[in-house]
Order: structure tokens, then sequence, then C-alpha cells
């Protein structure tokens, strides 16, 4: 499709001038999860950005719409992951505290819900998992899995910040997958098959991890009493 000649460039002036705020928001919901006393206690790492203008422009691109375009006036409402921080867990059973200690921050309202938070997974077990906490359950064909959150710092303010959360061996996952497929589908039936297969490999080891978690946890209740 093509385009006129910087049709998208008061968007991405606009993205610009508002990045400086965008990045201190980004590193207050950062800070929470790497520097929190309690909630460093269930996470193993965090990761963060702010979506490269380059890569903006892409996904113009690809939202393009005439009839109902992207304006600087809606950008922020309209794309909610120009800022991102990625929680990484070493298994599911650290996503319950966690919850527990993001609804508190939400319930003091030191954080704001744009939307609802989502569960994505492909996983039957996994589905029953985020069912029993609470999340909306989304299937993804691509066998994705992950938690995500949209929230701002209190509902007036106009930027957002994109939380996924999910284990270790969904990050590989997820890694693989954006190497060969972002920004366009590999067009490889044998990559997107030996994908499918990769998620499949990772369900099974992320319920081997929680396995051996919780026998770890019993065998200390056992030595402790």
């Amino acid at each position: 499709m093509e385009y006129e000649k910087g049709i998208f460039e008061p968007v991405l002036h606009h993205f610009r001038s508002n990045f400086g705020d965008i990045e201190m928001w980004m590193r207050n919901v950062f800070d929470f999860f790497n520097r929190h006393p309690e909630v460093r206690k269930h996470v193993h790492s965090v990761k963060y950005r702010l979506k490269d203008p380059d890569h903006l422009q892409e996904k113009l691109q690809r939202k393009w719409n005439s009839e109902d375009p992207i304006t600087p006036e809606n950008l922020f409402e309209r794309i909610t992951d120009l800022a991102g921080v990625r929680v990484l867990l070493l298994h599911q059973q650290q996503f319950i505290k966690l919850k527990e200690l993001i609804d508190a921050r939400l319930q003091r309202r030191e954080w704001h819900l744009v939307e609802e938070p989502k569960a994505y997974t492909w996983d039957p077990e996994a589905k029953i998992f985020f069912e029993g906490l609470g999340y909306n359950v989304h299937f993804k064909p691509s066998f994705y899995t992950s938690l995500h959150y949209v929230i701002k710092q209190y509902e007036e303010s106009p930027y957002t910040c994109e939380i996924q959360i999910r284990t270790l061996f969904e990050e590989i996952w997820g890694e693989v997958d954006h190497s060969i497929n972002y920004p366009e589908i590999a067009t490889s039936n044998s990559c997107r098959d030996q994908i499918l297969v990769l998620a499949k490999l990772i369900g099974a080891g992320s319920r081997l991890v929680d396995s051996i978690f919780s026998t770890h946890e019993a065998t200390k209740s056992k030595s402790s009493e």
C-alpha cells in the first residue's frame, strides 16, 4: 500500500515530543518490579523498552485506516504499548503472589487500569490456572502465552504502559517467535510447525519447573516439622 509522503510524521513528532514523560512513567513501573523488596522475592528479572519511532511507523502502516486514522490527538489512546515492561518469573506459581501485590497497588490508586488484564495461552492447564486467578483468558493460534496489563499512573494521564508477565521458558519461545514472525509472519511451513512444537516443549518444561519447586517447598515443610 502506498502512503502520502510524510503522512505519519505529525504522529511520530508528537511521540518524540512526549518521549521524556513516557520514559519517566515507564521507569516508575519498572522500578516497582525491579526494586520493591516484596516484589523482588517473586521476580527473576525485568526488562523495559520504549517503542522505536521506526517501529512505530511500521505499526502505523499496519493499522492504517483512512476512514479512522491514528492522529497526534488519539495516538496514546489508540496505541497502548509505546512503553513496555516485561516481568520474567521462574515458575507459574509466582503469578499468585505477584497478582496480590499488583492488586494492592491498584486498590490504593497508585496505578489505574486502562482495560481488564488478559491472559493469553494455548495450554488447557494454564487456562485453568489463569481463570482460577480471575483473569480473562484468550487463545492465540500462535501458541503465545503471557499475562498482559495496560495501566496509567492516574485516570486522566495520557500515557499508558503495557506490562507483560511470563515465565523464563515462555520468554524463550517469545523471543524465537518474534525473531521469525515479526514484523512479517514466516512463509515456511516447516518453521511454523517447529515453533508450535517448541511451544509444546515450553509448556512441558514450565510444568516440570513448577513440580520441582512444589517438591522443594514440600520437602522444606517436612524438614521444619
